[in-house]
This record gives structure tokens, sequence and C-alpha cells, in this order.
């Protein structure tokens, strides 16, 4: 699917905007804090159903009371999202719903700026970005995140009001099915990303370096029963601290370099190459797994790469539609 064109109304700092966009690559030009990021942004949320940054109440222009995005395809169709202040609604081929239905959801590989230090980033930062990846990968995944996470939230409103182990035995179970679904779904995605991470920085850095990550987890090789166990054996401090302490919810992903940690060892340019391996196999399993080329969305990125890093990160995905966000012009790539 190409896009054409895209149209934003009271979209945050935009009133009124237009992009005609081209089948290869686009590129949105300006300055900081023009509103570049926002035009990808709402491509997002008509492409994935919501945005990578925000509540859409944050999103809407100070003074107005709706938004809306509009995108054209080069098939001729159109889809729209509106938000009213209060409810967000979606318009695919004329039909009016409140969620992005799960076949109108399209793959797109996005690259912050931030994305660049994600490996010296918080645990609970890397959580965010490799969920991201694997809800594209796998639809049940992204359902049982969801439920994990409301479940979750349940679990330890009930803890802050103290509540007896009885209340919260129903809240576990679930927690303890779709922890250890999340655990089995995140060591496949990563083992599966380890076979190939090392070859693919070995085609941006031209070395012998070993690149590698670690999934780590309080729920390694937990069947339900053992974490439905370890649950009720931290009740009490639970209920004394007010939250969940044990589950898949404080998992984390370390990154190795030549068999140390990447946070330290690695140079600058070396961790900006395992980012975009990873980014770049990140694509490739997308495009793997739903047989879709995604869309690519590079918000400012080339201003942290050297010119040979810009230029794989534009061979890589020369056969992808790309938009890039800049403020200096790079047409020279």
């Amino acid at each position: 699917m190409i896009i054409k064109s895209i149209k934003l109304i009271n979209f945050r700092n935009h009133q009124n905007y237009y992009l005609e966009c081209k089948e290869n690559t686009s590129l949105i030009l300006g300055e900081n804090g023009c509103g570049k990021t926002s035009v990808l942004e709402a491509i997002y949320i008509i492409t994935r159903g919501k945005s990578f940054r925000a509540v859409d109440s944050e999103i809407l222009k100070r003074g107005t009371d709706y938004y809306r995005i509009e995108i054209e395809y080069n098939n001729g169709e159109k889809n729209i999202a509106t938000f009213d202040g209060k409810n967000k609604t979606f318009i695919i081929l004329d039909k009016k719903t409140r969620r992005l239905p799960k076949k109108n959801k399209y793959p797109v590989v996005l690259f912050l700026p931030s994305d660049l230090n994600l490996i010296s980033h918080s645990p609970s930062r890397r959580r965010d970005y490799f969920d991201k990846i694997f809800s594209q990968l796998d639809e049940q995944y992204n359902q049982h995140l969801l439920k994990y996470e409301k479940t979750l939230k349940q679990r330890n409103e009930l803890l802050k009001n103290e509540a007896p182990y009885n209340n919260l035995f129903s809240w576990d179970l679930l927690l303890s099915k779709y922890g250890t679904s999340l655990f089995n779904y995140r060591k496949t995605f990563i083992q599966e990303i380890n076979t190939k991470l090392t070859k693919t920085y070995h085609s941006i850095a031209k070395n012998d370096d070993e690149v590698s990550i670690k999934y780590v987890s309080e729920a390694s090789e937990c069947s339900e029963s053992d974490y439905l166990k370890k649950l009720e054996e931290n009740y009490k401090k639970d209920c004394i601290l007010g939250h969940t302490t044990f589950g898949v919810h404080h998992d984390d992903y370390l990154f190795f370099f030549n068999q140390s940690l990447a946070n330290g060892s690695a140079s600058r340019g070396e961790t900006r190459s395992i980012i975009l391996a990873l980014k770049f196999i990140e694509g490739n399993l997308l495009y793997e797994k739903l047989h879709l080329k995604p869309l690519i969305l590079l918000d400012d990125v080339f201003s942290e790469l050297d010119e040979t890093r810009r230029k794989c990160l534009i061979k890589n995905f020369q056969d992808n539609q790309v938009i890039i966000t800049s403020v200096e012009n790079i047409t020279n790539y």
C-alpha cells in the first residue's frame, strides 16, 4: 500500500496541512519545532491505530475541538481518523469504527532519534520498544499484552486497597496465563532476531564483531502454575508496597558486544550500527511474516548518523516507501 497524500486539520500545531508523497522517498524539510514529527505521528495513527507518543487529547491543537487525519493511497482508497475531544473514530471504506480493524493495520518501521540511545535507556523503554515490534509481528501478542496490562492494573488497585488474597486469585490466574504467554513470545522473537543480528551488523560495520541480545525475565521457564505460585508467595510484600513485584512487566533486553555488555563496551559509532541492524531486521521480519513491505518513517535520524550509515540506511530500505523528516537537505542520498 503506497501513500499518495496526507491531510491534517487541527493536528498539534498544524491547522491545515497537506503533503503529497512519492512512491519511493519523501522528504519533510524544516527547522526543529515546526511539526515534522507530528506528520509522522499522524501517519502512524492511521496505519497502526494509535500514536507512538501521546494520547489524543494531547494531540488536539490548542483552542480547537477536533482533529482530522486523511490519507489517500495510490489505489484511490481514503482512510480517515477523527477525534472530537472525547472519542476517536476511523472511517475505512466509508464504514465508521472506534478502533482501527486488524485487517486495515499496515506494518510500520518507525525510527526515532531516541532509538539510538536504546542500549543505555531504562528497561521500561526497552520493553516498550520491543513490545511495539512484537505487537506488529503477531496480533495475538498484542492482544495478550493489552490483557496483561489491564489485569496488572486491576491487581495493583486491589493491592493498594489491601484486599484479601481471595479477591486477587482470579486476577492472578489471568496474570499467570498472559504472563507466561508473553514470556514465550518474547523468548522466541529474540532468538529469531539473534540469528540475524551479527550478520546484519557485519553488513553495516564491515568487521568481525559479535552482537547479541539477552532476554532477561523473572518468569524464565515458568509454567502457569509456577507463575501463579510466585504471585501468591509475594502477596504480603505486594500489599505493603502497593504493586505487583513479580512478573514479565519487569523484563529487560540486554545488548552484548563481543560477549560484554554493549552499554560501556561499544563505542558511539558501534552502538549506532547495532541499532541500524536491529531496524533492518525489524523491517525484514515484518515482510517475512506479514508479506507486506513495511512503511518506513525516519524522524530526523540523519543528523545522528555519519555518511556511511546514512547511505546504508537508504540502501537497505530502497524497495520500501520511506518518509523522512530532516532539518537539512539530504537529497544527495
